[in-house]
Parts: structure tokens; sequence; C-alpha cells
């Protein structure tokens, strides 16, 4: 076992514009995807690259922050730091001054996100190895070492997590027939919400074509009428045996929620994505309650493991969509991963990486986790820039083979 050790930190604000109303919703008409890299330097040629999601303006703010939080790190080696993971997840925020400014969300936990994936990302470097091939190779008990289980062992404690971990061992042969299929996706780009109605039924068309049997529509608009007909227009294209989902953005109150879902329980979607404010459990609990078995799905906004067990505790989520440039990191989507099994809820990450760390992840999930093999969220807008962009075939996810999570960008 080589030892590597953290001999400084250096932070990048990428941001990258979209163009032609790719990637709008009912919120970020104009957006601009924007990544707060850390990149571990070490006394070997490796770096680990971490990301963190945001949509450009405050970028530098969190960049700001990973150079605050990181600085600890400098002078650990990569192994030792590892094995207690799950301690220094725990430290990297309990200055008062940092807690302060969260705690656990926001700026701090954006910028604690890209200083773990980028620890993990050299983790798997180190060892040669992609991310999904080190973790599902990781004892039970050594996952339970990555984890900061504070406030949620009232919902999962670690003998629990440790329980799941080792039923995930019982079958795990046959799950691993997913590194010979690779890993669904589905299209996310067909119906941007700054698209015309053409432009629409056109990408449906093209989606169908390259493979994609599930595919998403951005709603929200102020005239439910135009979300309404826009939905009869991806249906009536991609037919009934095509999986549709509809995503919001938290752009309707509980009321109006009520109304256009269940006008849009004609169209048969397989979820209603981020319906309203994402910290409104309730609300939520009432639309799951309201339009079962139209699942209610979100994620990518709720900040931290203590919210997403409220959401779980209340029955108030059918699909996790939880998202490790979002939240805390790699350590955190694992742990809500658990916990999201515990509750019977599957895990259907939402991808501000673009899928670069999640084609790991979902692999993890499904293999070691034991969550179903469902589909991956798939977004190429931002595929030239990666040095190993992911790669689909046929609306699959090829397994990626390069060590480390696939983040770093190209030269």
């Amino acid at each position: 076992m080589k030892s590597v050790k953290i001999t400084g930190i250096t932070v990048e604000d990428r941001r990258f514009d979209l163009e032609n109303g790719a990637g709008s919703d009912a919120v970020h008409t104009v957006p601009v995807y924007a990544y707060a890299v850390c990149r571990l330097k070490t006394d070997t040629p490796l770096d680990g690259v971490g990301l963190a999601f945001t949509l450009g303006s405050g970028n530098d703010i969190v960049c700001k922050a990973i150079e605050y939080l990181s600085t600890e790190l400098v002078g650990r080696e990569i192994h030792e730091l590892m094995s207690e993971f799950g301690k220094v997840f725990a430290g990297l925020t309990d200055s008062p001054c940092y807690r302060w400014l969260g705690p656990h969300k926001g700026v701090v936990h954006l910028a604690l996100a890209s200083i773990t994936n980028a620890c993990f990302d050299l983790w798997a470097k180190v060892e040669g190895v992609p991310l999904w091939k080190l973790l599902i190779d990781l004892k039970p008990e050594e996952i339970i070492s990555l984890l900061d289980f504070r406030y949620v062992e009232d919902f999962l404690t670690k003998d629990e997590a440790l329980e799941i971990l080792r039923a995930g061992w019982i079958g795990r042969e046959e799950r691993e027939s997913v590194l010979r299929t690779g890993y669904r996706g589905y299209d996310t780009s067909v119906g941007w919400f700054n698209y015309p109605d053409d432009l629409v039924v056109q990408n449906t068309k093209e989606a169908l074509a390259k493979g994609f049997t599930a595919m998403k529509l951005k709603v929200g608009s102020a005239d439910p009428e135009r979300d309404i007909r826009r939905a009869a227009l991806i249906r009536q294209t991609a037919g009934d045996a095509a999986t549709i989902m509809v995503d919001a953005n938290q752009q309707w109150t509980l009321q109006k929620g009520l109304y256009v879902i269940d006008k849009l329980k004609a169209i048969n979607p397989y979820w209603v994505e981020e319906p309203t404010d994402p910290d409104d459990v309730l609300a939520h609990q009432t639309l799951r309650r309201a339009f079962h078995p139209i699942r209610i799905a979100l994620g990518e906004h709720v900040p931290n493991k203590v919210i997403f067990k409220n959401y779980l505790q209340a029955n108030a989520m059918d699909i996790n969509q939880v998202d490790a440039v979002r939240v805390g990191g790699i350590s955190e989507f694992i742990l809500i991963s658990l916990m999201s099994k515990k509750a019977n809820v599957p895990v259907i990450p939402h991808v501000g990486d673009m899928g670069q760390i999640h084609q790991h992840m979902v692999l993890f999930n499904h293999i070691a986790v034991g969550h179903p093999n469902m589909f991956l969220e798939a977004i190429p807008h931002l595929r030239q820039y990666f040095k190993y962009p992911v790669e689909l075939e046929n609306g699959y996810y090829a397994v990626p083979q390069v060590p480390g999570s696939t983040c770093d960008f190209a030269e």
C-alpha cells in the first residue's frame, strides 16, 4: 500500500454557459452550470479532484469556503485519512464559526461536498481502481467508518447500517450483472423549459432513436395549461410504453400542485419532481398521499442527511434524488442511501455532476446496498469539458474503467 501525502490544496471556479435554452427550468431561465473544484495536490503525480455544483453567480463564494475548510487536510496521508473519514467529515465543520454559517447546509456544506469528493477521488486513484470498484470491495465495517451518524441514529443506527451492508453480500453476484449490461439512463434534456413545443417533439423522437425509454419534461409554468399541453405532446410522441417524468423545480404552492398534478394524471407520469418548496416536508407528504401511485420525487435541494431523514420518517417521498455534489459529498450520499434502503425508497440521483460521479454511485447502490437497478439521469451538455466523459450507448451508461471518480477536466 503506497503512502501518498496531501501536500497542498488548489481551488478552481469553473463556469460553463449553456446555449439555446439548454438547462433551463422554471427558475433558472438563463442557466450557467458551474463547479467549485477542490484539487488535492500530493507528493506524487496524482491529484484528487472534487466537485460541488452551483449555477454560476456565487460559485466563487463556495470556492472561498473550500479554502477555509480544507487547510487541515494538508499533511495527511490518504489511507490514514480515509480510515476514519467519518470523524474527519464531522470535524471539518465543527468549528463554531463555520457551524454558524450552516450548520450543514448552504455554502459551507457545498464546500464540504467538493472536499469530500476530492478525498474519495484521490483514494481511488491511489488504489488504481474506479470509484465504484473501490466502494463495492470495501468491507461493511470499512464503509461504516466513512460515515458520520450524528443526528440520524434515531432512524438508522450503525448496527442497522452494518446489517444492510452485510445483507448486501447476499445475491451480490447476480446483481453484478449490471457490470456487463451497463446502467440504464433516462434523457432529461428532451424538454427543457425554454424549448419550444416543436423542439420537445423532435427531441423526444431523437431520444427514442438513441435507445432511451424514459425521459423528462420541465414544468412549473405560470400558466399551468402550458405544462398540461406540453406533457400531452411528449406522451403522444413517445407512446404509452415510454416512462415520462415531469419536474416542477419547486414552483407550485401546495394548492397549485394539487390542481396541476391532478390534470397531469392524464399522461400517467412516472414521477412528479420537486413539486413545491424543498423544505416543506409535510406539503410533499400531502401530495404523496393525494396522488399515490404517482410518485413524488425530490432531493436535489434537500441539503443534508437530517432533512432526508425527516422526509423518510414522514413517508413524504417515493423517489430519493440525493446528489453527491449537493449534499456533503460521497460520504453523506452513502449514509442517505442506507437510510433510504431501510425505508424501502429507491435512490435515483440528481446528476449535478452530469453523471460523472453518480455513474459510480448507482453501481455501488445496486451491488453493495441492494437498491433496485433502475435508471440514472443523463445530461450531455458539458461532456466535452471532462477528460473522461460519461459514455452512453443505446440508452445505457457504460461502466467506467479509469481510476478515480472521473471528475478530471480536459486540459
